[in-house]
């Protein structure tokens, strides 16, 4: 819940009412800044700067006013703290930076503002800590993922709980963050307890994804700590179940495994050198699968 900033001429804040941050409850350690830059009140904020008030201040949980702002996608917000000298890389109680904040929210305009500021795209992780390029992938913000890795974020951060960004772009059934990913070279057989991309797309039961992660070069026999590989996961007469029985029972094309061996070796420069190549356009699009 919002509300609206009054100023007086001696420019003391006046409130009329509590803040509520989300569905939290009350947050009276929050300062008016935090909430201008939550509800978006460029104009209350830049007041509020311009009279002094510190941009850095931290809140409940060492929230700062640009976490506030970048959650929320408030964009002309973000460019005042920055301006006014916010720490771009602060981080909160969990570690998350407003860059991370960004990304979850899938505000591109923030993302490439807080980029252009100096943000890390590849922040040091805690146990507490995902990376922005962890967090678009859960919210299946594809553009965001994009822009990120263009500034070079890593596609194997990997974090204690969830894995790597495909891991988590697969749990989450964020299919055009798998297509992005695995365009740009992540490792499609990475594992976090034995536990592949293609075991989550197994669980989730989704067939597209299933098929996508496999022409990558995802193994269909992989097992997890439990032993178990991803047809194991499926419904004996699902779609997903019946594709991953195909592909255990009927090996790979040449054509396959000649494409999966290209992008093998060529790894994260895969998608950048074979659309330079003087090949056909079904080729390229085959080699890519975009």
């Amino acid at each position: 819940m919002c509300f609206r900033i009054s100023f007086s001429s001696n420019m003391d804040v006046k409130t009329a009412r509590p803040y509520f941050f989300g569905d939290i409850g009350f947050w009276s350690e929050r300062t008016e800044v935090h909430k201008a830059a939550y509800c978006g009140q460029a104009f209350e904020l830049q007041n509020l700067i311009q009279s002094g008030a510190s941009v850095n201040i931290v809140a409940v949980d060492s929230i700062t006013p640009l976490h506030e702002a970048a959650i929320r996608g408030q964009k002309e917000c973000v460019r005042l703290l920055l301006d006014a000298g916010a720490q771009v890389d602060a981080r909160n109680v969990d570690g998350s930076t407003p860059l991370c904040e960004a990304c979850s929210a899938g505000s591109l305009d923030c993302v490439r503002l807080l980029l252009e500021y100096g943000a890390k795209v590849n922040p040091a992780l805690t146990s507490r800590t995902t990376s922005p390029l962890h967090e678009a992938c859960m919210g299946g913000n594809a553009e965001c993922v994009k822009l990120v890795l263009a500034k070079g974020a890593s596609l194997e951060a990997y974090d204690l709980y969830n894995g790597t960004p495909l891991h988590v772009a697969c749990a989450n059934q964020q299919l055009e963050c798998v297509r992005v990913l695995l365009n740009a070279g992540a490792k499609v057989n990475a594992a976090r307890l034995h536990e592949t991309a293609l075991h989550h797309a197994a669980k989730a039961s989704n067939a597209e994804m299933i098929e996508l992660l496999v022409e990558f070069g995802a193994n269909v026999y992989a097992k997890d700590k439990h032993e178990k590989r991803p047809g194991d996961y499926t419904q004996p007469t699902s779609s997903s179940a019946l594709l991953l029985q195909l592909y255990e029972s009927d090996p790979l094309s040449l054509q396959q495994l000649s494409r999966i061996a290209l992008r093998t070796v060529l790894g994260t420069r895969a998608l950048q050198v074979v659309t330079k190549l003087d090949l056909p356009g079904r080729i390229i699009r085959y080699l890519c699968y975009q």
